[in-house]
Parts: C-alpha cells; structure tokens; sequence
C-alpha cells in the first residue's frame, strides 16, 4: 500500500519540458494513419449528401404536421365558428 502512495507521489513530482512535450506530439503524430484524399473526399461527398437527404425529410415531415395542424384549425372552426 505505501509504495503505491510513493509511486504516485513520485509521479505527481515528474514534470515535462514543453519543448520534450512537442517533440513526443510530433512521434505520435508520425504514427497516425491517416486517410488519404480520395477516401477523405468520398466522406465528404457521403456527408454532405446524407445531410441532405435528411433536411428534406425534416421538411417534408414538417410540412405534414403544419397542415395537419391547419386543418385541425380550419375544423375547429368551422364547427365553433
């Protein structure tokens, strides 16, 4: 139990030079895979068309309840007056 509590003691006490921070960012950076252009632009495309494809379906369904709504009103009064 006490070398736990010395362990991290020890590593709370560790601080990085800024400069030993960047360089080990710029490592891992280096094994990043990343996407190439063509996969990069066929996501897109992907996005942006599903994007798309769902702000007419929230149009359309929105223009549904509206007139349904409108001919809820239009009902109500024509019964109430």
């Amino acid at each position: 139990m006490e070398a736990k509590s010395k362990k991290t003691k020890v590593e709370k006490k560790k601080k990085k030079d800024p400069f030993t921070f960047i360089s080990d960012l710029k490592e891992e950076l280096k094994k990043v895979s990343w996407t190439t252009r063509t996969e990069l632009l066929s996501a897109t495309k992907i996005v942006v068309l599903a994007t798309f494809c769902f702000g007419i379906g929230i149009y359309v369904v929105d223009l549904i309840v509206k007139g349904f709504l409108e001919f809820i009103k239009r009902t109500l009064l024509f019964i109430f007056g």
